[in-house]
């Protein structure tokens, strides 16, 4: 036992074990300390800055919401409503906007036109002059004003907003704000037991506090520290970030801000400094009795633990190197009934976890070539399928081509040419079809949903299909619906149409019905055939890009296969529900489960004029912009031959180089030009040049919702390339008659008509 003698080496290991576990305890309750210390104060920091941040997006959400309701109220020129109409407006924004105590309606010249107030009574036509006041200019120039902060008998804060319409002719909506919203933010705020938290403007003058006698005062808080480092932050000039400093009395406390944009207003939540370290001085009194506790324990258990940790410890380095050298199998056995015996168990789990990797690793690498190989094959079919029903109209084109130029004969010269317009428009068809997917796929559709009744979407289906069942000599029965639904019409109308197409194409004999059904809080719209049906095990299958049914005595039907596949993406995007129940040689039900509800009553809403029954494109002057020189020639050939006096060019710099004088009756550009031009650039170009806003719309190859976003931004229509000389014509003619038109919104409008 000469190993447990007082000399021994034994004894002095313990000893300096002792005094290791003494001295590492003591350093670890002081860094823990310290570092309690900071994880607290940050903890308050990180409180009170979520604080702030909540005030201050509750405070903008409330200034946003106003400045969004006063803009409603500029969504019209005065010359499109009465003022009978705004007068019902102004009281329906002020039911709608309980802060809104007085709203003032100003035209583009500064004249007042109406003034609704919860206070005063309503105004009309009194013309008072509003055009030098500094909400007026502001919110013409800028889009929106935002006044200082004023208060109302020394009771309660106000402030003017002011929001000019998207159009100049609109005018200006000025509202009075009651800003009492934000005093019940600040007092909702608990900071501790003495903390406390206010706002002030980008001057750092208080707008909301506790004490309201404060903010009565008009009190300037700028010369805190904290709301210099907060302004200077704000402005882009650096600084430190002020986490503690003095408030108005002379405390010091921690505080955290908050802007609470578009305002440029500050909030701030402060605690006292003394309250703040509590927590931090009873942590060090138990620190200290721990230390003390420590050093005692640690003598009597240096020798204990000296005596078990030997052995396990060997046992633990034996198997980690084991197991380290690759070894999975191996497991370590402990059996102190401690912690080390528990870290050798969780050995023996990394071991048998990294066994089991191992052994799954091939499995998964297997799983994964598959995918990618199911994926390739997947893109193969899609560029096979593409690739085949666009060769079948493009190789009938040139044999059509072919036969044009040797055919004498004029009547079989006009046959051939209906032949070929028939072959481009069954390459068109096909063209929309898989732009249509290509959208859905790349996300750039987006459903507006609005209240409509469906007997709107029943007359187009019985309006657009009825021509081509009698053609079939099939029967369309459309029933009509008093029915209101809540969906995109647009979509929806999609929807339907390939539906409808679909049972008229796979229809021999009989009829089609589409109709509607109630079902509880939904409506049930559903398209009834009676053809060739679909079988039990494919019916999962029809939904799928290029996936046809044609019947067993005739040739493969026309088209992508993709109408089905558009029709699920759609009814994804808008949440509705389709199913089908078919029956084979007995016909199918396709049904399609949108959400209902209750009629909405409208104004009768004005009917649009007639257009001109004279060609209104005959004789007007039109500038085309493509960098394409095909392109180029034949869109100004078409126009040409519609009596446009035709002026080309490849970017906007020569079209202006090209514009002999300043008589221009429509642009017609390209998106993408070359080195990096684009065709809103070159319209914005040729406008400055002719000093008005030409008439002008674009044309792109570009899927992507990008271009359609940057188009929307300019005011500008889209149009998808390729373009049929009908939908060409549409558009040059829509934009004549009206060239003031407001571009539609990048959504649901973007799909092929």
């Amino acid at each position: 036992m000469r190993v447990l003698g007082r000399g021994s080496i034994f004894w002095k290991y313990v000893a300096v074990f002792a005094l290791a576990i003494g001295v590492s305890l003591l350093v670890d309750r002081v860094v823990e300390s310290w570092f309690t210390y900071q994880d607290h104060r940050s903890a308050l920091i990180r409180v009170q800055s979520q604080q702030a941040v909540a005030a201050a997006d509750k405070i903008s959400q409330f200034v946003r919401e106003i400045e969004g309701q006063l803009a409603w109220m500029t969504h019209l020129s005065w010359a499109a409503t009465t003022i009978e109409q705004r007068q019902i407006d102004g009281w329906r924004l002020l039911r709608q906007a309980p802060a809104i105590t007085t709203l003032t309606m100003i035209d583009m010249l500064g004249k007042e036109r109406l003034r609704v107030s919860r206070q005063a009574m309503d105004r009309i036509g009194s013309n008072v002059d509003h055009s030098t006041e500094i909400a007026f200019k502001t919110a013409l120039n800028e889009k929106v004003y935002r006044g200082p902060v004023y208060f109302a008998r020394e009771s309660e804060p106000f402030m003017n907003l002011a929001v000019a319409g998207a159009r100049r002719e609109a005018g200006v909506a000025v509202g009075e704000v009651n800003l009492k919203h934000i005093w019940d933010v600040v007092n909702q705020i608990q900071v501790g037991r003495a903390g406390n938290a206010y706002v002030v403007d980008a001057n750092g003058r208080l707008i909301a506090h506790p004490d309201i006698s404060l903010v009565l005062r008009n009190t300037d808080f700028s010369q805190l520290a904290q709301v210099q480092a907060a302004r200077a932050r704000s402005a882009g000039a650096g600084g430190d970030r002020v986490e503690t400093a003095l408030d108005g009395n002379g405390r010091r406390v921690l505080a955290a801000h908050a802007v609470a944009a578009p305002l440029d207003w500050y909030v701030f939540v402060e605690l006292p400094e003394d309250e703040a370290n509590e927590p931090l001085y009873a942590a060090i009194t138990r620190s200290v009795i721990v230390v003390v506790g420590g050093f005692i324990l640690a003598l009597l258990a240096a020798l204990f633990l000296a005596r078990r940790m030997i052995t396990p410890i060997q046992t633990l380095t034996t198997g980690a190197t084991r197991i380290g050298s690759g070894a999975f199998d191996h497991r370590i056995a402990i059996t102190t009934g401690d912690e080390l015996e528990t870290l050798g168990a969780r050995f023996n789990e990394m071991a048998a976890h990294l066994q089991s990797s191992y052994a799954t690793l091939e499995r998964k690498v297997e799983e994964r070539t598959r995918e990618l190989e199911a994926a390739n094959l997947s893109k193969s079919r899609f560029l096979a399928a593409a690739s085949h029903d666009l060769r079948q109209p493009l190789h009938a084109l040139n044999l059509l081509i072919g036969q044009l130029r040797s055919e004498a004969d004029p009547a079989e010269r006009a046959r051939v040419a209906a032949r070929i317009e028939r072959a481009l428009d069954n390459m068109n068809e096909l063209f929309d079809d898989l732009l249509d997917i290509s959208k859905l796929d790349a996300g750039v559709i987006a459903p507006q949903l609005a209240a409509f009744p469906v007997q709107r979407l029943l007359e187009q289906v019985e309006t657009t299909f009825a021509a081509a069942a009698t053609e079939k000599d099939l029967s369309l029965r459309v029933v009509p619906s008093r029915l209101w639904v809540r969906s995109d019409p647009a979509l929806l109308e999609r929807v339907a149409f390939n539906l409808v197409a679909n049972a008229i194409r796979y229809t021999r004999s009989g009829g089609v019905v589409v109709g509607v059904r109630r079902e509880a809080e939904h409506a049930r719209i559903e398209v009834v055939d009676s053809g060739i049906g679909v079988p039990a095990d494919k019916q999962a299958r029809i939904f799928s890009e290029f996936y046809r049914i044609a019947p067993a005595d005739t040739s493969r039907s026309d088209g992508l296969g993709l109408g089905l596949a558009i029709v699920e993406r759609l009814c994804a995007l808008l949440g509705h529900q389709v199913t089908l129940r078919s029956t084979v040689n007995v016909g199918s039900r396709f049904m399609v489960t949108v959400p209902r509800t209750a009629a909405v009553s409208a104004a009768p809403q004005a009917e649009p004029p007639a257009m001109a029954l004279v060609d209104s494109l005959r004789g007007k002057r039109v500038m085309v912009i493509d960098n394409d020189a095909l392109v180029l020639e034949s869109t100004a050939g078409i126009l040409r031959s519609w009596g446009c006096e035709v002026v080309s060019a490849s970017s906007g710099v020569e079209a202006c180089a090209r514009l002999e004088d300043a008589q221009l009756d429509l642009v017609i550009a390209d998106f993408h030009l070359a080195n990096g031009e684009n065709g809103i650039d070159a319209i914005a170009l040729l406008r400055r040049r002719l000093a008005h806003d030409t008439p002008a719309f674009l044309v792109s190859g570009d899927i992507g919702g990008a271009p359609r976003r940057a188009a929307q931004a300019a005011g500008l229509y889209l149009l998808d390339k390729p373009l049929s000389a009908l939908k060409l014509r549409a558009m040059a003619m829509r934009m004549m008659s009206a060239p003031l038109m407001a571009a539609p919104a990048a959504s649901s409008r973007a799909l092929s008509p």
